[in-house]
């Protein structure tokens, strides 16, 4: 297997309880840019990776490169490079698929697991099918399984199409022109986007989720505005878990961490149990 090097961001006592937070699509380590710092300060060694694809980590080019056992083996690789036998694990969106993946498959790892906004691996599919109008909500995943299609579209206009979709699914001002250009350079980086897209490409190669239970004790934050996902996606997620807490925040959106940032944080000090 070839080895994957992932760009991480790093910050908090070397000696801190060990977080590693996950973004999703299409952002990447930056994502986390307004809980990295509180993290740290309430005593957690934080780590915030651009995941395989993204920015300044390797993207490998096979679609079958971004399965999710190469995903949660990243993820699992990077926690042992660490020294770190089990850890707490924060993801939003693709990063909290990948979270809740490695709950199912190696919940011996975790002490703690965060999701914000990800549906459990198990729900999406049955969910759809009661409720037709998620499937609308989730055009974007078929047209991305086209090839060359989707990176022309994205790309157009210096990336109009992924910025104007970050903004319209946001709360007024959530990314500012700075932040925007961030990404921008992100996604413009040589063979992002396609690896980007990869990730949803991979997605009929990946294998049935269990059907078990997740043990470790589970915190979900839901943005009950996404404009992608189901408010009620949260509470079958919760009922797969043995031990797990939901709580919704009515005016946040999909990128709930950006825009309630201070909530958010203090959820996650206090259930991770750092210093307040």
């Amino acid at each position: 297997m070839k080895t994957i090097h992932l760009h991480v961001l790093k910050a908090g006592p070397a000696d801190g309880t060990p977080v590693i937070l996950l973004h999703g699509f299409p952002e990447f380590s930056h994502g986390w840019r307004n809980q990295i710092g509180p993290l740290a300060g309430a005593g957690f060694r934080v780590l915030a990776p651009d995941q395989r694809g993204y920015n300044l980590s390797d993207k490998p080019q096979r679609i079958a490169d971004y399965r999710i056992g190469q995903l949660t083996g990243d993820i699992l690789r990077l926690a042992d490079a660490e020294g770190w036998e089990r850890f707490h694990l924060v993801g939003h969106d693709w990063g909290g698929i990948v979270a809740w993946w490695i709950g199912l498959m190696h919940p011996y790892r975790l002490d703690r697991l965060v999701v914000l906004n990800a549906p459990h691996p198990a729900t999406l599919r049955p969910h759809m099918a009661r409720h037709p109008a998620q499937l609308l909500k989730s055009w974007y995943v078929g047209l991305f399984q086209l090839p060359v299609l989707p990176e022309r579209l994205i790309r157009a206009g210096g990336f109009r199409m992924a910025e104007r979709a970050l903004c319209a699914t946001s709360r007024r001002g959530t990314f500012s022109a700075d932040e925007l250009a961030r990404y921008r350079e992100a996604w413009g980086r040589p063979g992002a986007l396609t690896a980007m897209l990869n990730w949803y490409r991979a997605l009929r190669r990946n294998p049935r989720p269990p059907a078990v239970g997740i043990p470790v004790p589970t915190l979900i934050l839901w943005g009950d505005r996404d404009a992608f996902l189901d408010s009620s996606l949260a509470d079958e997620a919760a009922a797969l878990c043995d031990d797990a807490r939901v709580v919704h925040l009515p005016r946040a959106t999909h990128w709930v961490q950006h825009e309630e940032a201070d909530t958010v944080n203090r959820l996650l000090i206090d259930f991770l149990g750092g210093r307040g």
